[in-house]
């Protein structure tokens, strides 16, 4: 006040300018020009300003606002919230129609700055968790209860812990849950994807934590999750946007569904005997309808009626069928260019030795990827330590040993002549096993090849002639251009030692 007063004997009596008081009280020249239009606007110079008390002058200068007119009505604050949720919604756009109804009833309406101030203070008002605005259909929050339901064996009473799977649309805060036998990436994404069924629809993103079931390199700027869950994103349409670690404001609607489900489903489960996941589901369930149809506090109507009218239509359709959930290993091809799975062994192509493979595991196949390439796909067999082989992974060599049987090569070496049908089916008959034949006689082959069928007709039946049925035996004859030579028509001399493949005649040294 003594500030006042100076102002107005510097000027209206010592007839100092604006910027003379400003120096000499001191204060600022803006400062002081109001107090001057104040006083001349009130009618006070310094004379009558002498006579007035402190309060008398500061009731001339400084008089009370006229009150706005108690005409105006005040907007539907909660329906602008809801409404704001939608796509392409504004306040301009709000504003704008709250303006045409009350033109058209002739009442005052708000300018738009005061419209905007209003809803703004209205708004601070709600809930923390509630102050953000989610587009319709753009967000479904996921997360994990703390909370545990009790799931009772019914044959050996053993009491096992049931995970509480929790997801919250963001515009109209719908809600699904189920529980699960435990966290790991198919219960993730099978909890994922029967929350889609649940709200019919599929969302533009889907905000989980950086649970390391979902996420293979969390990282607060660029995570990058697992091999199941893109396929998951790749099957919707979807994209997974988890939240930042240590972050629980980038998914708040999951913290607070959370909450609402651990007390009003789990809280009113806890005394109930459930035997089975698909009996915790069914109470779940139950429970669910209560829990979406309850009216908000704030907000007009409740979380179904919110997700019918938002959230529903802004849905992207569901896909024709219904996600295969897969498991993802990690293998390394053996020697023997198989890989070990659940102690089950499956072939890949043999050039993929000591390679190692991602391998994609259903109910039904086993599929083996090297980087984006599937080089392999199996039907998943349950039977431990046995072998599942295409031929084409073979190499070469194997893959002639698997073709050729016992009866395959009789029949060829019959196509050659009589004799080396004959060695042949010697080579079948005379081995402790007929497979310790085949290589010899795919060594025949090789040599009809190399010296025509002719000569290996005449080798084998020299081969025979002096007892000794054997690859090594034939190809020395080839080599030696025996076959050629006639055959000596005389019997073998019988000696005191039986008659054996090792024990050649006299014509074998000729």
């Amino acid at each position: 006040m003594r500030q006042i007063r100076q102002t107005l004997r510097l000027h209206f009596e010592a007839g100092l300018s604006y910027a003379q008081v400003a120096r000499a009280i001191p204060a600022a020249k803006a400062t002081v020009g109001k107090i001057i239009l104040l006083a001349r606007a009130a009618g006070v110079d310094w004379a009558l300003a002498q006579r007035l008390s402190d309060e008398e002058l500061e009731a001339r200068l400084y008089r009370p606002p006229v009150a706005r007119s108690s005409r105006h009505l005040e907007p539907d604050y909660a329906r602008i919230h809801q409404e704001l949720k939608r796509p392409g919604v504004t306040l301009q756009l709000l504003w704008e129609e709250y303006q045409r109804a009350h033109a058209l009833a002739g009442e005052p309406a708000y300018k738009y700055t005061s419209f905007c101030v209003k809803y703004a203070a209205w708004a601070a008002s709600l809930k923390r968790s509630m102050r953000q605005t989610h587009p319709a259909g753009e967000r479904l929050f996921v997360d994990y209860a703390g909370q545990t339901l009790r799931i009772i064996d019914a044959a050996s009473g053993e009491i096992r812990p049931a995970q509480i799977f929790v997801a919250v649309l963001g515009a109209s805060n719908y809600t699904y849950a189920c529980a699960t036998a435990k966290q790991t990436a198919a219960d993730w994404v099978g909890a994922l994807v029967a929350a889609l069924e649940f709200i019919g629809g599929v969302p533009r993103l889907v905000v989980p934590d950086q649970t390391r079931a979902l996420i293979a390199r969390p990282d607060r700027y660029e995570p990058t999750p697992n091999r199941l869950v893109e396929e998951f994103c790749g099957h919707y349409s979807t994209v997974v946007l988890p939240a930042r670690p240590a972050h629980p404001r980038d998914k708040p609607k999951a913290e607070v569904g959370v909450q609402v489900v651990e007390r009003w489903i789990l809280a009113r489960l806890r005394h109930r005997r459930l035997f089975s996941l698909a009996e915790a589901n069914a109470a779940i369930a139950e429970l669910l309808i209560e829990l979406n149809a309850r009216p908000f506090k704030k907000l007009p109507g409740c979380r179904a009626s919110a997700f019918a009218s938002l959230d529903r239509p802004a849905l992207r359709p569901l896909p024709a069928t219904r996600m295969v959930i897969a498991r993802f290993e990690r293998v390394r091809v053996n020697i023997d260019y198989h890989f070990e799975l659940d102690r089950h062994y499956y072939s890949v192509p043999h050039r993929l030795v000591h390679a190692q493979l991602d391998v994609r595991v259903t109910e039904t196949t086993v599929e083996a990827f090297l980087g984006q390439q599937r080089v392999a796909c199996h039907t998943y067999s349950r039977l431990q330590g046995r072998h599942t082989t295409l031929p084409e992974h073979m190499p070469a060599s194997h893959r002639a040993h698997l073709e050729w049987t016992p009866a395959k090569l009789i029949a060829w070496g019959e196509g050659i002549g009589p004799k080396c049908g004959a060695l042949v089916r010697w080579q079948m008959e005379n081995r402790p096993h007929p497979e310790q034949g085949y290589r010899a006689c795919l060594g025949l082959k090789r040599l009809a090849r190399q010296f025509g069928q002719q000569r290996l007709e005449a080798a084998c039946a020299r081969a025979l002639a002096i007892r000794s049925p054997t690859y090594r035996s034939v190809a020395s004859i080839l080599a030696a251009g025996l076959d050629r030579q006639p055959a000596s028509t005389e019997a073998p001399a019988q000696s005191s030692l039986p008659l054996h493949e090792n024990v050649r005649g006299p014509e074998y040294y000729h």
